[in-house]
């Protein structure tokens, strides 16, 4: 069963919190567990087709959803009315991914990072990771290998943090002109996510095992390459290590003002400045364990609530849309998802299915962000990372 927390007893913004060294002897539910916990079966997946039938310009229309398909080796393009079209072969276990103005998209893979030209529906490369001791190539959360990744707003640069299985991660950074791996940057443990500030001069990594964000100025990098700087972040302080349900899992830049903004539990929200490392903490409402996270071009932020860390202590399956206010709507989703894109009018948000932990589904979600109506499509074999494509 895909784990990456040990479950504890549930720490609330509005009452006593029970300590968490006390967790040691908590039942295990497997949502955010340590390495190594027991595993249940997990539902057999449809194996997508090797490629897309219509391998042309014009069978990729602009609108059009790539999902990373992390039960199998390969992307899947999604009709956002129809379901899944198509999909390309790219690597082992793909996690994240990143799409930019050309149409090529970069995904993060076991073996490396792939390159797909998303109007030929082809990949066109697979960029070896320069880090060593990432382990053998294979599937599952803690497998070795890409998670995370990011464009810079140019698209000169691919940004994929590199999990390096027992120990901290890395930041590769990949030229997309030469389709190489240029720099390799330490960061913290098992990079969920990676973000890139708007101007290009910072990228930030987010680890889900050292309680961290590690912000890397890559605009002004000098021979020596950038200096890392490590801002911790755990608004429900540390205490549980490594077998901890309270560890950042996905990040957002805020348009307005360059904040980072992390999502706890649906009860906090840590506001990050990556400039100084402050942190401040502002109250949530969904009351559920919290994953992937989106923001909107007006500054809405999306999160993707995955249920309760334990029966009766929290509440279901949610997506979060946040207003630049404060102010919240829940739209309850049925069953467990994971990461969320947005349309380009920002009307309609894809939850992927694919989710880290038991209960996983091979679709999306499709919401409607005005009225919270939604509705389900088959999409791909446990879909992770998703974009929007132009």
């Amino acid at each position: 069963m895909p784990q990456h927390d040990r479950p504890h007893p549930r720490r609330r913004v509005r009452g006593s919190r029970t300590a968490l060294a006390a967790l040691a002897g908590a039942l295990l539910l497997g949502a955010c567990s340590a390495p190594g916990a027991p595993r249940a079966a997990a539902p057999t997946a449809p194996a997508p087709s090797a490629a897309s039938p219509l391998p042309t310009a014009a069978s990729t229309p602009g609108g059009t959803l790539l999902v990373a398909d992390f039960g199998a080796d390969t992307v899947t393009f999604v009709d956002p009315e129809r379901g899944a079209v198509g999909s390309v072969r790219v690597g082992r276990a793909p996690y994240g991914l990143a799409v930019g103005a050309d149409g090529r998209a970069w995904v993060a893979t076991a073996e490396g990072v792939a390159v797909v030209d998303t109007k030929t529906r082809t990949r066109t490369a697979l960029i070896p990771y320069r880090t060593t001791g990432t382990g053998p190539v294979t599937g599952g959360e803690y497998r070795g290998g890409g998670m995370g990744i990011a464009l810079s707003p140019d698209g000169a640069h691919a940004y994929v943090g590199v999990n390096v299985p027992g120990t901290t991660g890395v930041l590769e950074v990949v030229d997309t002109a030469g389709s190489e791996v240029t720099m390799v940057v330490p960061v913290g443990r098992r990079p969920f996510d990676v973000d890139v500030s708007r101007d290009g001069s910072e990228v930030y990594v987010t680890g889900h095992d050292s309680f961290d964000v590690t912000v890397v100025p890559v605009g002004s990098a000098g021979p020596a390459g950038p200096a890392p700087r490590r801002i911790e972040v755990a608004p429900y302080g540390t205490e549980g290590g490594l077998g901890s349900w309270l560890k950042p899992h996905y990040a957002a830049v805020r348009p307005a003002d360059g904040m980072l903004l992390l999502p706890f539990e649906g009860e906090r929200l840590a506001v990050v400045d990556p400039r100084t490392g402050r942190t401040t903490v502002e109250k949530m409402t969904a009351d559920t364990h919290q994953h992937g996270a989106a923001v909107t071009a007006d500054g809405r932020l999306l999160v993707v609530g995955t249920g309760a860390v334990e029966p009766g202590k929290g509440k279901g399956p949610s997506l979060t849309v946040r207003s630049p206010d404060g102010s919240e709507r829940v739209y309850p989703l049925d069953g467990p998802h994971e990461d969320v894109a947005v349309s380009r009018d920002g009307r309609t948000a894809y939850v992927t299915g694919g989710y880290t932990r038991d209960g996983y589904w091979n679709g999306i979600t499709v919401v409607d962000l005005d009225s919270g109506s939604s509705r389900r499509l088959a999409a791909g074999s446990r879909p992770l990372g998703i974009a929007v494509l132009g």
